[in-house]
């Protein structure tokens, strides 16, 4: 990465910073298990988001990779349980459905990331021919997905292949990023969403100081041609900027109880930023739901609820 800071102007991405009307998001990246001393559970962040997407009403497509193994075969049998498309989801003969070993430690959750997995080697025609049968109103990805070669050109192949705005979710798990990977990441992004941690690893990689958080967040959207940068601070809530420079934060936010673990709490917080985008909802609206729903993960084993009552007081609250 450059050793000065300096404001280039990004690559062609979408003409607008807006999503479209339609309710098909297109998430690419991985789909794996997160291995917890009692259970294995489905997850991976896009699939994550998917399956809130899908439980509030929206039509998510992933765009993905698994084994040819019992762990794929669940995946895609929970995918048609809960209405979800499975058209992206490519069988690899060879590698294993993605598996991340999850240890739970005093000062939180651990992740162990497997390497060579099945998700490391999507191929870019299949992904590119699902995305063109969807025609989807925003492309959703991460920097996990990219740690391989073969489904970061994937990736890349499917970002020339539509002008779909792109909403960027930040997952920095050491040792799976690399700071060209960040960057390319990053100029491509019409939205990213990042926590407050990630957003200081950020500002250091691309040499940027600020005397505030907001104000780094400012020097990076305009590094990089950001329309709106999305950043959540754990129990002080989360806030939002845009080009112009307006933030948005979570007001009259409860104090978290109850806590289970964390894991998945910030794919519910995208997953419902992105909906508020489908449904136009007013920024700080979108924020306080966001944060209210990653809230009541943190209240349940894992990124996914067991049941699908867990969704009805959203759909109650919110006149879904």
């Amino acid at each position: 990465m450059p050793n000065q800071e300096t404001h280039k102007t990004a690559p062609p991405r979408s003409p607008a910073a807006h999503v479209g009307q339609g309710d098909t998001i297109a998430l690419f990246g991985e789909i794996l298990a997160d291995v917890f001393p009692e259970r294995a559970v489905l997850g991976g962040a896009p699939f994550n988001v998917a399956r809130h997407l899908a439980a509030f009403g929206l039509a998510p497509v992933l765009l993905s990779r698994v084994g040819d193994d019992t762990l794929g075969g669940e995946v895609l049998d929970m995918m048609s349980r809960s209405g979800m498309a499975t058209l992206g989801v490519q069988i690899d003969p060879l590698l294993p459905t993605g598996r991340v070993q999850v240890h739970m430690e005093s000062s939180g959750h651990r992740f162990e990331i497997l390497p060579m997995q099945a998700y490391d080697f999507i191929d870019a025609a299949t992904a590119c021919d699902a995305v063109r049968s969807a025609d989807p109103s925003l492309l959703y990805f991460g920097t996990l997905c990219q740690r391989h070669k073969v489904s970061r050109q994937a990736l890349r192949t499917v970002f020339h292949s539509t002008p779909t705005p792109r909403f960027l979710d930040i997952n920095l798990r050491e040792p799976w990023y690399e700071d060209d990977t960040i960057e390319f990441s990053l100029r491509h992004a019409n939205f990213i969403k990042l926590n407050s941690e990630e957003l200081e690893i950020l500002s250091e990689v691309s040499h940027i100081h600020g005397i505030s958080l907001q104000d780094r967040a400012g020097k990076l959207m305009r590094k990089f041609g950001t329309s709106h940068l999305i950043v959540t601070c754990g129990q002080d809530g989360a806030w939002r900027m845009d080009e112009q420079g307006e933030i948005h934060d979570v007001q009259d936010r409860k104090k978290l109880l109850n806590i289970v673990d964390t894991v998945g709490a910030g794919d519910g917080f995208s997953a419902v930023c992105i909906l508020g985008m489908m449904r136009r909802w007013p920024v700080a609206v979108a924020l306080r739901r966001a944060d209210a729903f990653a809230a009541a993960i943190c209240g349940i084993r894992g990124a996914i609820p067991d049941r699908e009552d867990f969704y009805q007081p959203f759909f109650k609250e919110w006149n879904l």
